[in-house]
């Protein structure tokens, strides 16, 4: 075969490779990832939270292959390299609850899936609140670590605690309130899961 030949074929085999397996992050079941989505809402998290950080899901490994369990509207299993792809950039960043190998047994790992299981096909939170009927992405990471291992993951917050003044936060506000959110309303967002002290950064890309 010509080196050019050759050459072509490394290419396209490498280009159906998927990103993660281009890298050294070998994605473990219980993983959470975080990226920066493109969603409209996504600047106005930033700003707000002072972070990268605006979607995030937990990591299942199906038949062999890593799923993404997140709540996207609605709450749905994607491919991974499908959900890095969609985020900017292909950037993302892959977080471990510390003692993962000692923590995550076979029965944490079921308990975790029976968890998220309850939240499929649930629609997306827009409000952000702490109901079960519509639910946001960091609040199914929170909701399902919690609740199937007693394990809470950052800091809840109140929308009064948090800088609403930039004009992308404002706008979001006055179409989904009519004005500001409500002050004393608590949530838990994306940075606020990623500063858990509970969880090791494992790859960054």
């Amino acid at each position: 075969m010509p080196a050019l030949c050759r050459l072509s074929a490394l290419l396209v085999a490498i280009a159906l490779v998927p990103a993660w397996a281009q890298t050294k992050y070998v994605p473990k079941e219980g993983d959470i990832l975080f990226q920066t989505s493109l969603s409209s809402q996504s600047l106005a998290i930033q700003l707000v939270t002072k972070s990268p950080y605006t979607h995030c899901g937990i990591v299942q490994i199906r038949n062999g292959k890593p799923l993404v369990l997140e709540a996207v509207g609605p709450v749905r299993l994607t491919p991974m390299n499908e959900w890095i792809e969609r985020g900017k950039g292909g950037a993302v960043w892959a977080k471990r609850l510390e003692n993962a190998d000692t923590v995550l047994t076979p029965e944490a790992i079921a308990a975790l899936r029976v968890a998220g299981q309850r939240y499929m096909g649930r629609p997306y939170d827009h409000l952000f609140e702490w109901s079960d009927q519509n639910i946001y992405c960091s609040e199914l990471v929170w909701k399902v670590y919690q609740r199937a291992l007693g394990i809470e993951l950052g800091e809840m917050e109140a929308f009064g605690s948090l800088d609403l003044s930039s004009p992308e936060a404002m706008r979001i506000a006055k179409q989904r309130w009519g004005g500001k959110p409500p002050a004393d309303q608590k949530l838990i967002t994306p940075a606020a899961i990623a500063a858990s002290p509970r969880l090791t950064q494992v790859f960054s890309r």
